[in-house]
């Protein structure tokens, strides 16, 4: 089912609702550049569906959302968007954030503390963002191909997300997957893409005071987001628990889904 909600400002959020209607919310936040969509083997699962009512955002700017022009440096929208859908999903639910969906989380945090959640996953995630920032250190592939994706240029930032889409997995995903991956990040205006990208801001302070279980998810080949950023995830958040996925990439929900959705089911049922 596809629904929307009011975020900040009254800005119309998409979301995609599957599951139990009686069953625990569990809430995933995309990454950057990307929709609800990259949910799709979790909100296919049987095993999370008849248990758990999944609702997977499209964060403003991205997907089916409303697209401001403004907003998106401001941790205050971030916290009030998923507030709203938090408050959609109802009490107790278990947030699934990946890679800019942490950073989302962590202004949420900082705004409205945990409140509204029963617990954290976060998946190749980054927490903080600015130069030398610990929770927010890129990998290589972002590294490289990051100028170029934020071009006006379709000549040079075309070329640039397709090689970034293969690139998030360790192993190739099927040609279509991987198309659909490509398809949600040019359907994000470049003024969004590179907007997301005008902020520095420290979350230190905000992790050590996470008061919810925590799982901290990451593949150990992850070329977008370095792994210690994990690390950093780990050390500073009490109680977390780490799971790493082997030689995995950036996207361990997409490329090692059964995997995942079995780590993801245990923390919900025992959080």
């Amino acid at each position: 089912m596809r629904t929307e909600v009011a975020g900040h400002g009254g800005v119309r959020l998409g979301l995609r609702v599957e599951g139990a209607e009686d069953g625990r919310p569990i809430v995933f936040v995309h990454g950057w550049a990307q929709s609800a969509a990259c949910w799709a083997a979790q909100l296919a699962d049987p095993a999370l569906t008849e248990r758990f009512r999944l609702v997977a955002v499209d964060l403003r700017g991205h997907g089916t959302s409303d697209v401001p022009e403004s907003g998106y440096d401001d941790p205050r929208v971030w916290a009030d968007d998923l507030a709203a859908v938090l408050d959609f999903a109802g009490p107790g639910a278990i947030v699934v954030a990946w890679s800019y969906g942490g950073l989302v989380v962590t202004d949420h945090l900082r705004v409205h503390g945990t409140a509204r959640l029963g617990g954290l996953v976060l998946v190749g995630a980054i927490t903080e963002i600015g130069r030398d920032r610990p929770g927010g250190r890129v990998g290589p592939l972002m590294r490289e191909h990051m100028r170029a994706m934020l071009s006006d240029d379709p000549d040079i930032a075309v070329p640039a997300l397709t090689a970034f889409s293969r690139g998030m997995t360790a192993e190739p995903l099927p040609g279509a997957r991987t198309q659909a991956l490509l398809g949600a990040s040019l359907s994000v205006p470049p003024s969004v893409r590179s907007a997301l990208f005008r902020r520095d801001v420290g979350s230190e302070d905000v992790l050590a005071g996470i008061d919810k279980p925590v799982l901290v998810a990451h593949g150990t080949a992850d070329r977008v987001i370095e792994p210690s950023a994990a690390e950093h995830a780990l050390g500073k958040i009490p109680g977390a628990i780490g799971r790493w996925f082997v030689d995995g990439g950036h996207a361990p929900f997409a490329e090692s889904a059964d995997e995942f959705d079995a780590v993801l089911r245990q923390f919900a049922e025992e959080s």
